[in-house]
C-alpha cells in the first residue's frame, strides 16, 4: 500500500472508497467522451449537468428524511474531486450546486425543505447561489440590488455575476437588500420560472467549458414572501456561511481534482515520451519535478480531507478550510506550470489535455475569496483577531448533515453496503 493511499485510508471508510470507483467509472463512462466537445463549443451542457444531478450527488449532504444521502462533506470531496479529474466544469457544476443546497439546509424553514431538498437530492431541481454584483465584486456589504416588499409578495431589482450554474440552476439562492447596513442584507428562494427574472446572453471563459457562471437579471422580479430565507437580516449569514463552510471546501476539491489529472497527465506523458533513447522520466531533472508534483499533491490531498472530516465532526474548523482552499489552489497552479515545463512547446497544444488544466485550475482561485484574501484571514487567526467562527456556528448542522454512516449498522466489524450513490433520491469574501 502506497503512503498516498495510506493518507487517504485514515480519513475514507469503505463507503467512501466504493463511492469513488463508482464516481470515477462514471466520470470516466459518460463524462470524459463529452470533454472534447465542450472544449470546441465551449457551450453550456444541460445535458450532462441534468445526468450528473440524477445520479443523487447532488444530495449526499442531506438528511435522507428529505431524500438525501446523508454521507457529509468528505463523500462531498470525493464526488467533487472524482468529477473534477475528469471535467472540472462538472466538478465546477457540482460545487456550485452543493452552495444552493446549503442555504436551505442551514437557513430554510421545514416547509423550504419539504419542497425543495428531495427534488436537489433525485436530480429534478438544480440549485445555485447568487451574492456577488458587477461594481461590489467580493465586497458582499457594497451590494445594492433591493428587494420591497409588495403585499405577499418581494419585488427584487438588479443584477448578479459569476453565479455557478446560472443557466442551468432552477432555484436561485438569491442575497440582496432590504434595508442599510449589515443587517439590511436578506436571502430568497427564486424560481427560474419568476416572473421578472432573466439571464443574460451565456459568454464562454477562458477554462471550465461546459459550466455556466454568468448574470442574473431582476426587473421588477416577483417572488412570493415565503421565499424568504430565515428572516430580513439574514442575508449576511447566508452569504458568509455558504462561502467558508461551503464554497471553500468545494472549489478546495475542484482543485484537488484537476491537481491529481495534472499529476496524472504528467506521469503518463514523460513515461512515454523519449529523449536521447529513455523516457524523459529518466532524466534526473524531469524526474525532480514529478517528485516536487506528487509532493504537492499529497499534501494538498491532505488537506482537504483533513478539513473536509473536521466539518463532518461538527469540529470549528473555518481556519483549516481557509487553508486548505489556499494550499489547493496555489499548489495546483504550481504544479500546472511544472507540467507546462516538463511538456515544454507540446503543452501549448490545445488538442493536449494539459493545456486545458492549467486553464481550468486558474478558475478556482477567485471564488470564496482569492489567495490574498485567504492569507489575510489565516493572519487574524495567528493574531487572535478572527470573528466569526460559521463551524462553530453551524457545527450541530454539519454534524447531522452526515449522519448517514452513524446510521449504518456494522457487522463483524465491516460496514454494510450502503448503495452508495442511488438516488434515494461562486461568493467572494
Amino acid at each position: 500500500m502506497s503512503l498516498a493511499t495510506r493518507t487517504t485510508s485514515y480519513f475514507t471508510t469503505p463507503q467512501h472508497e466504493r463511492l469513488r470507483h463508482q464516481v470515477r467509472e462514471f466520470a470516466e463512462a459518460e463524462v470524459a467522451p463529452a470533454v472534447a466537445a465542450m472544449e470546441e463549443s465551449k457551450a453550456v451542457h444541460h445535458e450532462l449537468s441534468r445526468l450528473i444531478a440524477q445520479q443523487g450527488w447532488l444530495g449526499v449532504t442531506v438528511d435522507p428524511r428529505y431524500g438525501g444521502m446523508g454521507l457529509g462533506h468528505l463523500a462531498k470531496t470525493i464526488i467533487i474531486e472524482e468529477l473534477s479529474r475528469v471535467s472540472g466544469a462538472m466538478g465546477a457544476m457540482v460545487q456550485a450546486s452543493q452552495l444552493g443546497v446549503a442555504k436551505i439546509v442551514h437557513f430554510g424553514d421545514e416547509q423550504q425543505k419539504q419542497r425543495w431538498l428531495p427534488m436537489v437530492s433525485d436530480g429534478r431541481c438544480l440549485p445555485t447561489i447568487a451574492v456577488t454584483e458587477p461594481e461590489a465584486g467580493g465586497h458582499v456589504l457594497g451590494m445594492s440590488s433591493t428587494a420591497e416588499r409588495v403585499g405577499d409578495e418581494y419585488v427584487l431589482n438588479g443584477r448578479k455575476v459569476f453565479v455557478g450554474n446560472s443557466h442551468v440552476g432552477d432555484l436561485h439562492g438569491v442575497v440582496v437588500r432590504t434595508g442599510p447596513g449589515s443587517k439590511g442584507l436578506s436571502a430568497f428562494l427564486v424560481e427560474a420560472t419568476a416572473p421578472g427574472f432573466s439571464l443574460a446572453p451565456h459568454r464562454p471563459a477562458m477554462g471550465l467549458h461546459g459550466f455556466s457562471f454568468g448574470e442574473l437579471i431582476f426587473d421588477n422580479c416577483r417572488v412570493p414572501a415565503e421565499n424568504l430565507l430565515g428572516v430580513e437580516g439574514d442575508g449576511l449569514a447566508v452569504a458568509y456561511s455558504s462561502s467558508v463552510l461551503y464554497g471553500r471546501p468545494n472549489l478546495t476539491a475542484v482543485s484537488l481534482g484537476i491537481h491529481c489529472a495534472i499529476v496524472e497527465q504528467t506521469v503518463r506523458f514523460a513515461s512515454t515520451h523519449h529523449r536521447y533513447g529513455k523516457p524523459l522520466s529518466e532524466l534526473p531533472t524531469v524526474k525532480q519535478k514529478l517528485g516536487q508534483m506528487q509532493s504537492q499533491l499529497m499534501t494538498a490531498r491532505l488537506a482537504a480531507y483533513y478539513a473536509a472530516h473536521m466539518l463532518d465532526q461538527g469540529i470549528p474548523c473555518d481556519a483549516d478550510l481557509i487553508s486548505a482552499k489556499l494550499l489547493n489552489v496555489e499548489s495546483s497552479l504550481d504544479s500546472a506550470r511544472t507540467a507546462m515545463e516538463v511538456h515544454a512547446a507540446y503543452g501549448l497544444d490545445p488538442d493536449r489535455t494539459i493545456e486545458r488544466l492549467l486553464r481550468d485550475a486558474n478558475h478556482i482561485y477567485s471564488p470564496a475569496g482569492t489567495s490574498d484574501i485567504q492569507r489575510l484571514r489565516l493572519a487574524e487567526v495567528a493574531l487572535g483577531t478572527y470573528r466569526d467562527q460559521w463551524s462553530a456556528r453551524l457545527s450541530e448542522k454539519l454534524r447531522a448533515s452526515s449522519v448517514g454512516l452513524d446510521r449504518v449498522t456494522l457487522v463483524a466489524g465491516e460496514p454494510a453496503n450502503l448503495s452508495i450513490g442511488a438516488p434515494a433520491v461562486a461568493v467572494s469574501s
